[in-house]
C-alpha cells in the first residue's frame, strides 16, 4: 500500500472502547472507503498504556483486543494494526495483527525493537516526540539487524515547549531522503499532552490541515483517528476527526496526493 498510485491510509478510533463499537466503526470506515475507492488499514488500541491519569480509561487488553482486530479484519477484508508495548505483547499480537506499531514514546526500546522485527510481520514505528528526523536511522538499523524487512515510519509531531507539539514538514522530506516509506499522523501531531491538566487536549479541526501538508510534502500516506462522537470518546477525543467529516477530507487528501505524485 505505500508508495503506490494512492496514498495509504491507516483509520480508526484511538482505543477499543467496546467490541460493539470497533465493529461498528469498521464497518462504517469500511463502506466510507469502498464509496471512495480506497484500501486502508484499520486501527484501534486493546490498550492505552500512556494515559495522563490513572483514572483515564485503558482498553480490553491484549490477547482479547487483537483476537477482536483479527476478527474484524477478516470480516471487513482489510489489514488491521494496533501500538505494542512490550515483547510478550508483540508476540501475542503478531498471532492476529497484520502491522505491528511501536508507540513513540518506546520506539528505541529495542528489547520491544526486536520482538517485532522477529514475528515477520510488517512494523510501523512512530519517531518520538523527542527525537530529530535523521534519528531514524538508527531505528532502522536495529529493525534490520534483528531481521526486520517490512517497516516504516511515522512523524506524529515533535515536542514543541510545554504541553505542545509541531509537525515539521521537513522531516518528511527527509525520512524519505534517507530511504525510508513516512506516514504522517495528522491527529496525534496537533494533540496538547496534558493540556487538560489531567488529560490530553488538542485541535482536532487542524488535523485534516495538516493532512493535507503533509501530502503536498510527499508522504506516504496519512494516519487519522476517526470517531463517530468525539465528544464522547474514552481517549483523545480532541485529536480525533468526526466520523461524518471522514468522506469530504478523504476526497480532498486524493486530490492533493494526485497534484504532487
Amino acid at each position: 500500500m505505500l508508495g503506490g498510485r494512492t496514498p495509504a491510509f491507516i483509520l480508526g478510533p484511538c482505543v477499543i472502547e467496546s467490541e460493539g463499537f470497533a465493529r461498528r466503526m469498521a464497518r462504517k470506515l469500511a463502506k466510507i472507503c469502498a464509496a471512495e475507492d480506497l484500501p486502508f488499514i484499520f486501527k484501534a488500541s486493546y490498550d492505552k498504556a500512556n494515559r495522563t491519569s490513572v483514572r483515564s480509561f485503558r482498553g480490553i487488553g491484549v490477547r482479547e483486543g487483537c483476537q477482536l482486530l483479527g476478527e474484524i479484519g477478516r470480516e471487513i477484508g482489510m489489514p488491521v494494526t494496533t501500538d505494542v508495548h512490550s515483547p510478550g505483547e508483540a508476540e501475542i499480537a503478531a498471532e492476529f495483527i497484520d502491522v505491528l506499531q511501536i508507540p513513540a514514546f518506546l520506539c528505541r526500546q529495542t528489547d520491544l525493537i526486536r520482538a517485532a522485527a522477529e514475528t515477520g510481520r510488517v512494523v510501523n514505528v512512530k519517531k518520538g516526540q523527542f527525537l530529530a528526523p535523521w534519528e531514524v536511522r538508527n531505528i532502522a538499523e536495529k529493525l534490520e539487524a534483528f531481521g526486520g524487512k517490512k517497516f516504516f515510519f511515522t512523524e506524529r509531531g515533535t515536542t514543541f515547549g510545554y504541553n505542545n507539539l509541531v509537525a515539521d514538514m521537513r522531516s518528511l522530506a527527509w525520512i524519505r531522503q534517507a530511504g525510508y516509506h513516512v506516514v504522517f499522523d495528522a491527529t496525534h501531531s496537533v494533540q496538547r499532552p496534558g493540556g487538560a491538566g489531567n488529560a490530553t487536549s488538542g485541535d482536532a479541526a487542524l488535523a485534516p490541515v495538516l493532512a493535507r501538508a503533509a501530502l503536498a510534502a510527499g508522504c506516504d500516506g496519512i494516519f487519522m483517528e476517526v470517531h463517530e462522537n468525539p465528544a464522547r470518546a474514552l481517549s483523545d477525543g480532541p485529536n480525533q476527526v468526526p466520523l461524518k467529516d471522514l468522506p469530504k477530507h478523504l476526497r480532498m487528501l486524493k486530490k492533493v496526493h494526485a497534484a504532487v505524485s
